[in-house]
């Protein structure tokens, strides 16, 4: 057996909530069935930038998609399933009708959007989002009448997985599972093959992996080779597993990476415990299991003692850090106690997350791997062995989320990281979706100047279209801000795989009128990322002196910006191609 957690089409568990907020929206909640259904969900999904579906801008059919993301909302209880085969779009489902009536919301139409899923839709932060993943995934099983594919004794694989780390922390063992031992002896297992088997199996490999050393990817080889033959499946549908698997365990914030392992995050320690103890058998109630998915399952939390415990959990360990928390209310109301719980868990995320910005002067070389990975959509494998790469549809988000790792590296801001970003991450730092229309992507204020950064994949004429209006706008915003404080210049720096001659002409004036028609004149500049990273790689070996030094740059090139836009691309490559000498 080999198993999976939701659809593996949709890797990025995140999207799903984009994917909500537009079908909410949309005439197709709740009338999602059939092919044509399907291909207008997948248009629309195309349309409101939730993924890149090239077929649909060449006019060719992409119904299977529509029906695989329709598939994964449904799988995880965002959406209801369609039950009864042959049931008009927008039609009752009996079979379904069953399980909806006593659910507040739910009429019995297949694809309707669920308590869970409009509360994902609505999340307002990365923390709540979470939440709803876990609450899925509390609930969710395999097999069970959304999973039929499977042929197993049905169980949790959150509980599964959570029960190999507990034995692993009895075993005095280190507790964290490798993403090899995760595609081997955790997916390819249920707890029929008893909890104590398992984790025999996952240590002798891995003591056996560590005698190997020297010629791990051999023994990996034959170790991958074996389980294939056993299971009868590509080798390669086990990576693709081991990270659907991971991505949608670490949405439900209770992991985190570790390397390219997981572990069970030190926050969500005490939370993990009280869900392995708290694990509910559905096997026998399918209205129940359903309804489980639909409304979110019960958390512990969700009990006021179990609340209070995870709190002081979680004060102690600000406290630790040397933070001061103060004493807990515990006299508040349950829902307030979570609204503390998820304002103690974000304090110690940022915690996290300062520690992460100043770690980003050492991995300059890591930061420049990922550029290229942008650019030339293809992986890059790191010196120790580390392959770097995005998922399809994820390279806007990963643009600029390694610009603002770059402008960490550089360091000397005077705003804390997650101030210099509006596009939101995960506990691993990795970017869950772009920046939020209307703002800026990212901001950095430094002793000097304050650089609003806008990045693009776009290309073509079809960029400055784009980028042109808002670009400026958001320059213009900062350029009021600190119109009367003459010691910090703005800039605006538009970074692309390529800069369109259009676009850089717009720039080139720079010019925006206030409301009242008064004129702003505004500093940006266009520069291409790889011109960028040839700055970046040019000046590690003196960070500190990076800020000053693009500053510079920018200035320079501002200077040279009456001249005609093909002649202006040209200097300010010459521009960078100086600094960096």
């Amino acid at each position: 057996m080999l198993w999976h957690i939701g659809n593996t089409t949709v890797r990025t568990p995140y999207r799903l909530a984009e994917a909500l907020r537009v079908l909410a929206s949309s005439p197709l909640a709740g009338n999602l069935s059939g092919r044509d259904q399907e291909q207008a969900f997948a248009e629309l999904l195309h349309y409101s930038d939730v993924v890149e579906v090239a077929r649909i801008a060449e006019g060719a059919d992409a119904s299977d998609l529509g029906r695989k993301w329709r598939s994964a909302l449904s799988q995880l209880g965002f959406v209801t399933p369609q039950l009864t085969r042959g049931v008009a779009s927008g039609a009752i489902d009996p079979d379904l009708v069953k399980s909806t009536k006593e659910v507040e919301g739910l009429t019995g139409r297949p694809f309707e959007i669920t308590s869970n899923g409009l509360r994902l839709a609505n999340a307002g932060s990365v923390v709540q989002q979470q939440e709803c993943f876990l609450r899925s995934l509390v609930t969710y099983r395999i097999p069970s009448v959304l999973e039929k594919r499977y042929r197993a004794k049905q169980f949790s694989p959150l509980a599964f997985v959570l029960a190999i780390f507990e034995r692993l922390a009895a075993a005095g063992e280190d507790r964290r599972i490798s993403f090899e031992e995760f595609a081997l002896y955790v997916q390819t297992k249920t707890p029929d093959d008893g909890i104590d088997n398992v984790v025999t199996e996952l240590l002798q490999y891995r003591h056996a992996r560590i005698a190997a050393a020297g010629r791990v990817r051999e023994f990996d080889r034959g170790q991958y080779q074996m389980a294939a033959k056993k299971v009868g499946r590509e080798i390669g549908t086990f990576n693709d597993y081991a990270d659907v698997n991971f991505r949608y365990l670490k949405a439900s914030g209770l992991f985190r990476s570790s390397g390219r392992g997981l572990v069970i995050s030190p926050l969500k320690q005490e939370l993990a415990n009280l869900i392995l103890a708290n694990v509910k058998d559905f096997s026998e109630d399918e209205a129940g299991y359903l309804q489980s998915l639909w409304n979110g399952a019960s958390l512990p939390t969700d009990d006021r003692e179990n609340a209070i415990t995870v709190l002081l959990d979680l004060t102690n360990r600000l406290e630790a850090a040397g933070e001061k928390v103060g004493e807990v209310a515990e006299d508040l109301p349950t829902a307030d106690l979570e609204i503390e719980r998820h304002k103690l868990e974000e304090r110690l995320q940022k915690l996290d997350e300062e520690t992460f910005a100043k770690e980003q002067a050492s991995k300059v070389g890591e930061i420049l791997a990922w550029m290229d990975v942008v650019s030339t959509r293809r992986s890059v494998s790191l010196p120790d062995g580390t392959v770097l790469s995005i998922p399809k549809g994820e390279y806007p988000a990963y643009l600029e989320w390694v610009i603002w790792r770059a402008f960490l590296a550089i360091n000397s801001l005077v705003r804390p990281p997650w101030e210099c970003r509006n596009f939101d991450i995960d506990q691993d730092f990795l970017p869950v979706h772009c920046a939020a229309a209307g703002r800026p992507d990212m901001v950095f204020e430094f002793d000097n100047a304050v650089i609003v950064v806008e990045v693009t994949l776009t290309r073509s004429s079809r960029q400055e279209a784009a980028e042109g209006e808002p670009v400026r706008r958001h320059v213009a915003e900062y350029a009021e801000q600190f119109v009367d404080n003459p010691d910090k210049r703005v800039f605006g720096l538009f970074i692309a795989i390529d800069i369109d001659s259009n676009t850089a002409h717009t720039f080139r004036y720079g010019e925006w009128y206030r409301v009242d028609d008064s004129k702003i004149v505004l500093d940006i500049v266009p520069m291409r990322l790889g011109h960028f990273q040839d700055f970046l790689r040019a000046g590690q070996a003196d960070l500190d002196a990076m800020p000053e030094k693009l500053v510079a740059i920018l200035k320079e090139c501002r200077s040279w910006a009456t001249q005609e836009a093909p002649e202006w691309k040209r200097r300010i490559a010459l521009e960078v191609e100086k600094a960096c000498r």
